[in-house]
């Protein structure tokens, strides 16, 4: 990536939102237009925070935008931006949540979700194999319940999830169990006994935040993972490392997305 060349913006330059609120914590925008133009593209990525009671109207007045061409959903909309496409992959929709989005050939939406697919990449990448290994994932939000269905699809021997929401918990372990591929069980905060403990909540953004998960039971065979990316070492990926844990970090999560989003972002 040249990080020296000034990007291009004039009036033909095609434009992609990340739309989330909040959206100031984003690190995509100058990364997924570098992106763009290294491939040649006069093409950019722009941040847009949309209240949740606001996201309809906002999306449906972007689609009137005939230079936007694609739109990247982040917190708390992944979830809703389902109902907003007019198709999409099988992945979408089992998941019932989308993180990126692309025009079809008559304008309406298309939309992918990857969280997933790069957090098993990501972990691949720290030399971890999922295959008989046991997993604590908190979080069965947009991020935590893509993640799941590319655990529970990838491998892995058991996976417990922990949410306070335990209806939309067993909603995902119910779901995920269905796909017959691997024991899917209700699970705690306690990460005892297992190999992988992943948090995918927002928790540990804010000064103050309490660990997602018990981290006073990790122990240094455990791989330690985390969504977050500010600050970019998390309080619980910090306590993780002081106890001899492997640990994944969101921000190297989104070196992958970033990538499988742009790909898609630009039709392959």
């Amino acid at each position: 990536m040249n990080t020296n060349k000034p990007l291009t913006l004039d009036g033909a330059s095609r434009i992609h939102f990340i739309v989330g609120d909040p959206i100031a914590q984003v690190k995509s925008p100058a990364g997924v237009s570098q992106s763009f133009q290294d491939a040649g593209l006069n093409a950019l990525c722009i941040p847009a925070h949309v209240a949740a009671a606001d996201l309809a109207a906002w999306a449906a007045g972007v689609s009137l935008c005939k230079n936007v061409d694609g739109i990247i959903v982040t917190v708390p909309h992944k979830f809703a931006y389902f109902d907003l496409c007019t198709t999409t992959s099988e992945r979408g929709a089992f998941l019932k949540s989308i993180n990126t989005l692309r025009r079809n050939a008559d304008g309406s939406w298309h939309g992918d979700m990857f969280d997933g697919q790069a957090y098993v990449q990501a972990l691949a990448l720290k030399g971890l194999k999922l295959a008989d290994h046991k997993a604590l994932l908190v979080g069965a939000g947009g991020a935590g319940s893509a993640i799941a269905y590319a655990l529970a699809t990838g491998g892995l021997r058991e996976l417990a999830i922990h949410d306070q929401d335990t209806a939309r918990r067993d909603a995902l372990v119910q779901r995920l169990a269905s796909l017959g591929q691997c024991s899917v069980v209700a699970g705690s905060s306690d990460p005892t006994g297992f190999d992988i403990a992943i948090n995918a909540t927002p928790i540990g953004m804010k000064e103050g935040d309490p660990h997602p998960m018990d981290a006073s039971k990790f122990k240094p065979h455990m791989f330690v993972g985390c969504v977050i990316t500010a600050p970019a070492v998390p309080p619980m990926i910090a306590a993780a490392r002081a106890m001899g844990c492997n640990t994944l970090t969101g921000t190297e999560m989104f070196a992958q997305v970033k990538g499988l989003m742009v790909e898609f972002l630009m039709g392959k």
